[in-house]
C-alpha cells in the first residue's frame, strides 16, 4: 500500500533539536527565556523588521495587532475575503465588524482598486474603518504599494497578515514590513514551524513592547502580581522558540524546495486541457507555500472535487482553496465589496501537496494520478 502524501507536513532538521536540548539542559522551559529573545532578533534580521514579539500563534499576533490599534465594538475593519477564517476571527474578538474585500486575478490577493473605491465611499459617509487587514495568500505578496498609499490617504492603519508568506518578497522586501503592524505564523503546516507559534513585527518599538506586555497577562512592573489592563496568555514558549531558531536557518532551502515542487507540477501538467496555475505577480517572488491550480470543468471534464477524491483514493492529500469569508455561515451578515473573483477561485481551485520534504518519487506519483484522471475524463 502506498504511504500517505500529506498536503504540507512539518519538515524538521537537526539544529532544531540542539536548541531544544539547550532549553532542557538550562531548564528554560518556562514561557520566557533566551531562545525567545534570540528568535525575535534573528527573525528581524531575516525579514528586515525593526522589532518583533514572539507569540503563541499567528491568530494571537493578529488579535494583539488589532488591540494595539484600538479596534473595539462598533468599529469596522476591512479585510481580505479570500483567506483562512483566522484572519477575521480576531476582528470579532474585539467586537468589531469585518467588511470583506475581493481579490484581483493577478495575485489572488486584495484588489487595490476595490479597496480604494470602498475607502472613498466610507470617507464620504464619514465612516472610515478602524484598520485594513491585508492578507498575503499562499506564499505570494499582495500589491502593497497602492494599498498602502490608499490607506495613508485616509489615515487608516494597515495590518499585514503574512502568515502564509514568510520568505516571499515584494519589490525586494519582505511582506509584513509595509504596514503599521505585520504578523506571521509558524503553525505546523507553514513553510517553517515551531509546532504552534506566531510573530508580530513593527517599526514602532513601543508597539512591540506593548504587544509583549499584553501577551504576558499585562503584568505591571511590581514585585507582586498587579494588572492594570486585561492581558492574554499569548507568549511563545522558550522551547518552541528554540525550534523556530533552527527552522530559520533552513528557510531559504524550504522556499527553494516549494518553488521546485511548483515548477515540477507546472512543467508536467500545464499541457492538460482546462488546468491553470496560481500566477506569480510581476512585483515579487512567491514562496509557493502551497501549489494551487484551477480547473475548468468544461475543458478538462473534471472538477476540483472529483480530482481531490481521486487523489485521496491514492493516499494523496489535496485540499480546496480557501472558501471566501463572505460565503462562510459565521459571516453571513457581513458586507462584501465585490466577491465574484474569490468565489470563482473557490469553485475552481485546488491545492496540491506542497511540502518541502516531497521526493521526486512523491511528485511522480501525484503527477501520474492527475494525468490518469485527465485521460479517463477525456474518454468519457
Amino acid at each position: 500500500m502506498n504511504r500517505p502524501i500529506l498536503l504540507s507536513p512539518p519538515h524538521l532538521g537537526i539544529q532544531e533539536l540542539e536548541f531544544v536540548k539547550e532549553a532542557f539542559e538550562t531548564n528554560w522551559i518556562a514561557p520566557v527565556g533566551p531562545h525567545i529573545e534570540a528568535f525575535e532578533r534573528e527573525f528581524c534580521e531575516i525579514v528586515g523588521a525593526r522589532h518583533a514579539a514572539a507569540v503563541s500563534s499567528g491568530t494571537a499576533a493578529l488579535h494583539l495587532a488589532l488591540q494595539l490599534l484600538g479596534v473595539e465594538r462598533g468599529d469596522e475593519v476591512f479585510c481580505s475575503t479570500f483567506t483562512f477564517v483566522a484572519t477575521a476571527n480576531p476582528i470579532l474578538y474585539q467586537g468589531a465588524t469585518p467588511v470583506f474585500i475581493d481579490s484581483d486575478r493577478s495575485s489572488w490577493n486584495m484588489d487595490p482598486a476595490l479597496l480604494a473605491e470602498a475607502l472613498a465611499d466610507r470617507a464620504k459617509r464619514g465612516k472610515l474603518p478602524k484598520a485594513v487587514v491585508l492578507v498575503h495568500l499562499y506564499g505570494q505578496s499582495a500589491d502593497i504599494d497602492p494599498i498602502r498609499s490608499t490607506c495613508a490617504q485616509y489615515e487608516v492603519p494597515l495590518v499585514e497578515d503574512a502568515a502564509e508568506a514568510l520568505g516571499a518578497s515584494y519589490k525586494g522586501k519582505s511582506p509584513g514590513n509595509f504596514g503599521k503592524l505585520g504578523i506571521f505564523s509558524f503553525n505546523g503546516n507553514k513553510i517553517i514551524t515551531t509546532s504552534g507559534g506566531g510573530m508580530l513585527v513593527t517599526e514602532d518599538e513601543s508597539l512591540a513592547a506593548q504587544a509583549r506586555y499584553l501577551a504576558t497577562q499585562a503584568r505591571d512592573p511590581a514585585p507582586h502580581y498587579q494588572h492594570s489592563q486585561v492581558g492574554y496568555n499569548y507568549r511563545l514558549s522558550n522551547v518552541l522558540a528554540g525550534i523556530g531558531r533552527g527552522q530559520l536557518q533552513v528557510l531559504a532551502d524550504r522556499v527553494a524546495a516549494r518553488r521546485h515542487n511548483f515548477k515540477m507540477y507546472r512543467d508536467a501538467l500545464q499541457h492538460l486541457p482546462g488546468i491553470d496555475f496560481m500566477p506569480e505577480a510581476s512585483f515579487g517572488i512567491s514562496t509557493r507555500w502551497l501549489s494551487c491550480i484551477t480547473l475548468d470543468p468544461d475543458r478538462s471534464g473534471l472538477n476540483p472535487e472529483q480530482l481531490r477524491l481521486a487523489l485521496a483514493a491514492e493516499q494523496i492529500e489535496s485540499r480546496p482553496v480557501w472558501k471566501p469569508l463572505h460565503l462562510q455561515p459565521v459571516f453571513k451578515d457581513c458586507e462584501v465589496i465585490g466577491g465574484r473573483v474569490a468565489a470563482d477561485l473557490f469553485t475552481r481551485g485546488l491545492c496540491l501537496p506542497s511540502g518541502s520534504s516531497l521526493t521526486q518519487t512523491d511528485r511522480n506519483r501525484i503527477v501520474a494520478t492527475i494525468q490518469r484522471q485527465f485521460q479517463m475524463a477525456s474518454v468519457e
